[in-house]
């Protein structure tokens, strides 16, 4: 008999329950009188750098959504009954999802051009901010239609509205049927497009894209989620040592050499990023989930994919945890420890271990908890040190404090709820 995952254990759910709570405590925080989330310093208090991110309140406004959710039906599998999430209760969680909504509905939202704004200030007027945006990309829509999936999940009058509204943008502007994948940026209003095409943004449109069938019944937008990780590793990353390649042209030729001289970019790093590995290999497993008649390869896709990123990321240069990047001889180049990373390590492993059988899993997702407890887990000031030295220093050459809790709260969700339906969904058919 195979014994049961250790996410399935009540003990076991009891600490994700209470490490779940402590995270939404530290995230409510980013409300901001204007509207929308700010990004958060070390202590949990918004930065004063007068804007506002379209990601940060759009994956806000997903965690809060799956806040909501949680509370209505019990906090999960087996948690308290009671519907309160730690100091947060599932009113106060509403409310905050409204307020996000708000924002993304308003303050974020281009009412000449239509679409989103990368930054605004806090009065809604477009801003360039240190990636020298003003225009239109793929990572930031992804976010609103995850966003706005969650919400209508957890029954927000506007959100399918806002969610239509999204999806029709994605449609006309981002996705690109001969290519089996989405553009990554446009100026302003729409009339040039960037000569680039991006592996991130396409993996969480995989995501959001999953989110928007299980809202909206559309199976067209799964069938899409599949031809993109086609592209993506079972095309790329497979022929390329599942080094997943992260940087294209427009015809989807590899750069390689794509920002060797901004080695530690935030979201176009150059190398291979080892967390997308992990991240990928959940996805590629919530896909084959959620498809009536899957491919093989997406298991197996998955299965390579954690592997080579335990392989070549984990103590890739003598030091505990897993670098941020590596060039293409598997050599690390910016060695920095990413919060997000382990998060979607843990994730990635229990996903394994339900999809698989594999009792191994459990030990790389009880190592990985133990090393987040140790040295991730801010007891101090609340949330995640986002970043860490090679030394599990407190640093931040990537990134400043602790912008959003998305990675953190979905690690603590995502072992108990399996691979699909999505977050949302799963927490809303539980709360029934």
């Amino acid at each position: 008999m195979v014994a049961e995952p250790l996410g399935d254990s009540p003990e076991h759910a009891a600490w994700l329950d209470a490490e779940c709570d402590r995270l939404l405590r530290f995230a409510r925080g980013a409300r901001l009188a204007e509207g929308g989330f700010g990004w958060l310093d070390d202590t949990g208090r918004p930065v004063a750098d007068g804007v506002l991110h379209t990601w940060v309140t759009a994956r806000m406004t997903h965690v809060f959504a799956l806040a909501q959710l949680r509370g209505a039906g019990g906090a999960g599998n087996g948690g308290a009954d009671s519907g309160i999430l730690g100091d947060v209760d599932t009113d106060e969680a509403a409310a905050l999802v409204a307020h996000g909504l708000a924002a993304l509905t308003d303050l974020l939202r281009d009412r000449e051009h239509g679409g989103w704004h990368p930054v605004v200030d806090r009065s809604g007027r477009p801003v360039l901010d240190a990636e020298r945006l003003d225009g239109k990309r793929m990572y930031d829509h992804a976010f609103v239609v995850l966003a706005a999936a969650s919400a209508s999940a957890a029954g927000h009058r506007g959100a399918p509205a806002l969610l239509a509204e999204a999806l029709d943008v994605v449609e006309r502007r981002f996705w690109e049927a001969d290519r089996g994948a989405c553009a990554e940026s446009w100026d302003r209003a729409w009339t040039t497009g960037e000569a680039y095409r991006g592996a991130n943004s396409n993996m969480h449109a995989v995501e959001a894209f999953l989110a928007a069938a299980d809202a909206t019944g559309e199976h067209r937008w799964r069938t899409r989620a599949l031809h993109i990780a086609d592209r993506v590793v079972h095309e790329h990353a497979r022929g390329n040592h599942w080094r997943l390649i992260e940087h294209f042209d427009p015809d989807w030729k590899p750069r390689r050499e794509y920002n060797r001289d901004r080695p530690a970019d935030p979201f176009r790093p150059y190398g291979a990023t080892v967390g997308h590995w992990f991240e990928w290999s959940r996805l590629l497993l919530a896909l084959a989930a959620s498809l009536p008649d899957p491919p093989e390869w997406l298991r197996t896709d998955a299965v390579a994919l954690f592997a080579a990123a335990v392989r070549e990321g984990g103590h890739a240069d003598g030091r505990p945890g897993f670098v941020y990047t590596l060039d293409w001889t598997g050599r690390p180049v910016v060695r920095t420890r990413m919060h997000w990373v382990l998060a979607e390590a843990i994730a990635a492993a229990a996903a394994l271990r339900r999809a698989t059988g594999v009792a191994d899993y459990d030990d790389w997702y009880r190592a990985w908890w133990e090393h987040a407890d140790a040295v991730f887990l801010d007891r101090k000031h609340g949330s995640w040190h986002h970043e860490l030295d090679p030394d599990a220093r407190p640093s931040a050459t990537v990134w400043q404090g602790k912008p959003d809790a998305y990675h953190a709260v979905q690690a603590t969700l995502l072992p108990r709820l399996g691979s699909a339906p999505t977050l949302a969904e799963a927490l809303r058919r539980a709360a029934r």
